[in-house]
């Protein structure tokens, strides 16, 4: 017996609407072997010929319920036999993976089951995958995200269509779905984990949402639904709003070499500074007040809306999602970009966020910190030189033997990515007037090339007084990520050259010099 002509073309307004299926398309639909999953699979093999795509049947065994899932495993494979459709299946031990990695057991069967069905469509197997989400579904999240203390953003709740994945039964209830498949005669599994009353969504399932219905709000599901929609244009018009103001206003650093942004680092390719990661900034005065109109007379409710969002878009960009970023964490970057100076840094999940002068840098955690998130205030310069992060990961320290005239001295420095050439030739050199060199004969042993410490001063030449290194850095405005790896030489313990700068006073040529020390920086 087929199905109710009403449902499915209700089905099909939905595809059609949504543009979930082009014709010739190859569809996964994800069979779990349930009432909503069998009957979707039943109605787009209906569809099939209308729409002109060829389905495959997809099922993810999540192996929490021993033989039970397996026996549903089984009965999807006769299903789709049935059908003489392909299957696709996979196998994960959900369990196992959640305690690896501190999910709960829900989320865990939803990342693992999403990426397998993203491997299918990736593969070229399918070009969509189909999954049942029903009206009831959008109702229950929906509500279980309010009661978690959801966003704006978060009330949009489960998407029609994103990505590769389409849901064509949003808009059907699911007691029409069962009351089809009692239509066909065709049976499915019932998961004893929906019963299990000590979990959020079969509660909202067997005992809030039918209350609601019953004694309250006969429509309730559709009105969920309908701010679910709502939300989502809402949703849309910022995620547009907040693209185009990142193009306008944020700035993105790759990895390697040669950044022009003004900086000594920046004069040639031999004081460039090798960057560890790409990253996204944007400047304080911008992720402050984003539009032109937005000035001191602005609303706070009207600038930080887009505010928020925009710390929200960056870190979406770096990471792909949002999902453990809470309205804390981005008051944390708030309070960077507000009343921070230059070398605070903060912790969210995943992300690292640094206030560098009038710039908000994002970039992804390392691994040892991903995941870790600080709720407390930011860490400060003072922090970073006590060592409370893993910030000396670019200290080096290198002995330098110089020969005779014509000799070089070539020290690799792994750890930040360049290499330094110490050439020793005569002087004054034919032609090299304008070349940073030091007087040989002024030079003391030990030579040293190393990282910048704390502490670090001297006198360049043309200077009066002495001053900490840190000093010309911050006038130079030198980042405090790049500090750690910043080279300097040293001659008997005192500073004589560092990348950027005039060399010290004390070991400048002058009148008397006849050999001199030129140091070259280049990329590994």
């Amino acid at each position: 017996m087929g199905s109710d002509l009403s449902l499915s073309r209700r089905v099909l307004d939905a595809i059609a609407r949504q543009r979930m299926v082009g014709a010739g398309d190859r569809v996964g639909v994800a069979v779990s072997g349930g009432a909503d999953s069998v009957a979707l699979l039943h109605l787009l093999e209906d569809l099939r010929p209308t729409l002109g795509m060829n389905l495959a049947v997809l099922h993810f065994n999540h192996q929490l319920r021993g033989a039970e899932s397996d026996a549903d495993e089984r009965f999807v494979a006769s299903l789709a036999s049935q059908l003489n459709l392909e299957l696709f299946t996979s196998r994960e031990d959900v369990a196992s993976v959640a305690r690896a990695n501190g999910w709960n057991l829900e989320d865990a069967g939803r990342r693992l089951r999403y990426a397998f069905f993203s491997s299918v469509a990736d593969a070229g197997h399918v070009v969509r995958v189909a999954v049942a989400h029903t009206a009831d579904d959008q109702a229950e999240t929906v509500l279980a995200r309010l009661l978690r203390g959801t966003g704006p953003a978060g009330l949009a709740s489960i998407y029609p269509v994103k990505g590769c994945i389409v849901r064509p039964l949003l808009g059907i209830r699911r007691h029409e779905l069962r009351a089809d498949l009692a239509r066909r005669g065709q049976s499915w599994r019932e998961d004893s984990s929906n019963q299990d009353a000590t979990r959020l969504r079969a509660k909202l399932r067997h005992h809030i949402l039918p209350t609601f219905e019953r004694d309250l709000q006969p429509a309730v599901v559709s009105h969920l639904g309908r701010l679910a929609h709502l939300a989502r244009e809402d949703e849309a018009f910022w995620q547009a709003m907040v693209a185009e103001r990142l193009r306008a206003l944020a700035r993105w650093e790759e990895s390697g070499i040669g950044r022009k942004t003004g900086r000594p680092s920046d004069v040639d390719a031999r004081g460039s500074v090798k960057l560890p990661a790409a990253r996204r900034g944007i400047r304080c005065a911008d992720l402050l007040a984003p539009l032109p109109w937005m000035d001191a007379g602005c609303s706070e409710e009207i600038r930080l809306a887009l505010t928020r969002r925009l710390v929200r878009g960056i870190i979406e960009e770096l990471q792909g999602h949002c999902q453990e970023i809470t309205a804390q964490h981005v008051e944390q970057v708030l309070q960077l970009a507000i009343r921070s100076s230059s070398g605070q840094r903060t912790s969210l999940p995943g992300i690292v966020v640094e206030r560098s002068f009038d710039w908000i840098w994002f970039a992804k955690a390392p691994a040892a910190e991903a995941g870790r998130s600080r709720e407390s205030e930011p860490e400060t310069g003072r922090d970073v030189a006590r060592g409370k992060k893993s910030r000396n990961a670019g200290a080096f320290s290198h002995v330098i033997t110089l020969g005779a005239a014509g000799d070089c001295a070539v020290v690799a420095i792994t750890e930040i990515g360049r290499c330094f050439r110490l050439k020793v030739i005569d002087w004054p050199a034919a032609g090299g007037e304008n070349i940073t060199v030091l007087d040989r004969d002024l030079l003391r042993p030990p030579l040293v090339l190393r990282s910048w410490r704390p502490g670090d001063s001297f006198r360049p030449q043309g200077r009066r007084s002495v001053h900490k290194l840190k000093y010309f850095l911050l006038r130079h405005r030198v980042e405090a990520r790049d500090r750690s790896g910043w080279p300097v030489l040293t001659s008997a313990g005192a500073l004589v050259w560092t990348r950027g700068m005039p060399v010290a006073a004390e070991v400048a040529p002058g009148s008397a010099t006849r050999t001199g020390v030129v140091i070259v920086e280049e990329e590994i």
